[in-house]
């Protein structure tokens, strides 16, 4: 646990994995500097000896959110009420999830992306996008978020762009969309990082 943690009266930090494949040893938890966690929350240790369940710095995790073994939060991040957030499972920086989210094993959900309250997360959430509903669909782009935490006004366009190729041409599958945003549009960091992100799930992305 790292330096200036608030952490709130009945949190558990580093309890045991609950993943049935747990054979023993020392495996744990590591949390950066400057987060905020609040009344019930539980972070696992991870499953296997010497690995760990990460927090970054800077993150508020709000009441009885659960971070499951071998999960992976990055900086920044928000995690709001009541969130239940499967094994192995990862987080970018800057990514907000509103209450009630339950978050499916081996998932991931990109930076600065904003989940909406109560949704299953059941696919990957492609960084900068805004998602909702049960099964989570992509329903916009996240520009206010941008915005606010300093992506260039090229950044923007070009994902305001990027979104309008991968989820509003139905004639293009994924492959063929993502082909197109790297042919087609100026290679961005954000879009840099969109294709990489997209290219590299293993259980699909939210569309």
């Amino acid at each position: 646990l790292g330096a200036n943690n608030r952490v709130s009266p009945f949190a558990v930090l580093g309890g045991r994995t609950q993943d049935l494949k747990f054979k023993g040893g020392e495996p744990g938890v590591k949390i950066g500097d400057n987060n905020t966690l609040r009344e019930y929350v539980t972070i696992n240790a991870a499953t296997n000896d010497g690995d760990f369940t990460t927090v970054g710095d800077n993150c508020h995790i709000l009441a009885y959110s659960h971070i499951a073994h071998c999960c992976h939060v990055g900086n920044h991040v928000v995690i709001v009420n009541a969130c239940q957030i499967a094994g192995h499972v990862i987080i970018e920086d800057m990514a907000t999830i509103e209450g009630s989210v339950g978050i499916v094993q081996f998932t991931r959900v990109g930076a600065m992306a904003y989940i909406g309250a109560m949704s299953k997360i059941t696919k990957d959430v492609p960084p900068y996008m805004i998602a909702h509903g049960d099964p989570i669909q992509v329903r916009s782009f996240n520009r206010v978020g941008m915005e606010r935490r300093g992506v260039s006004e090229e950044g923007r366009k070009a994902i305001k762009e990027a979104y309008r190729v991968l989820y509003r041409q139905e004639d293009l599958n994924v492959t063929d969309a993502l082909d197109k945003i790297e042919n087609e549009l100026e290679q961005t960091p954000e879009i840099k990082h969109l294709l990489e992100f997209c290219r590299a799930s293993e259980k699909g992305i939210a569309r």
